[in-house]
């Protein structure tokens, strides 16, 4: 069985790309709130229709096809791990954890007013086939507790299985996300899961240790969410 990767200590007071990474969380966090509020933008016109165009990653010069390609080699990395360790899932309670945001949906790469967020391919069609061998599916996620109903509807329209979806409460949101997200999978554990795999785009969601094996998703310097 695979040791579990050494990660990083957690500071004790957040760098600044934990500082932007959590006010971009927030950013989006309000943004969907808004949503719900005054309820949705137009959608593109004939003469724009490639959303992609107008989303946030595209503003920070990210390019589509470019992160598509880059998280399909991670996803080929953990493809033929995942797929091994799953075969005697029925064995031991066994479990994979992802991040949402440009982890598990198309989130900084579609408008905000256009829900659902489609899901990454890749990543939905490697947790479709570990579910189907019996991993159970976890997101950990640094959204807010509001969000919890129109995240889990979101997974689902997209096509996940959702055995486990956790937000942030109100004294989550005044912890660093790192520490959030290791305790989270702490939980996870203590229920009496394996967690085989761990899965995110940024270094908070993968530190901490609580998996045995992590798998980082590009984020390009902190520019994803």
């Amino acid at each position: 069985m695979p040791s579990t990767p050494s990660m990083p200590s957690t500071p004790s007071t957040p760098s600044t790309p934990l500082r932007r990474r959590a006010a971009a969380g927030t950013t989006g966090a309000l943004a969907l709130t808004a949503l719900l509020v005054v309820g949705p933008a137009p959608t593109a016109s004939a003469a724009d229709p490639d959303t992609h165009l107008t989303s946030i990653a595209a503003v920070k010069d990210v390019d589509y096809a470019t992160w598509r390609r880059d998280v399909a080699a991670v996803v080929a990395e953990a493809r033929p791990y995942v797929e091994e360790r799953s075969e005697d899932a029925g064995r031991e309670k066994q479990a994979i954890v992802l991040d949402i945001d440009n982890s598990s949906l198309e989130t900084d790469f579609h408008p905000f007013w256009e829900l659902p967020t489609p899901a990454i391919p890749e990543v939905r069609d490697l947790v479709d086939d570990a579910h189907a061998r019996g991993v159970d599916v976890f997101f950990v996620t640094a959204r807010p507790g509001i969000l919890h109903s129109l995240t889990d509807w979101n997974l689902k329209q997209a096509g996940y299985p959702v055995d486990g979806l956790y937000v942030r409460s109100l004294p989550d949101l005044f912890a660093e996300v790192g520490a959030y997200k290791t305790a989270k999978r702490a939980e996870i554990e203590a229920k009496g899961y394996t967690i085989i795999a761990n899965i995110g785009n940024n270094t908070t969601d993968i530190v901490g240790g609580h998996a045995e094996r992590a798998f980082k998703l590009p984020d390009y310097g902190g520019k994803l969410s």
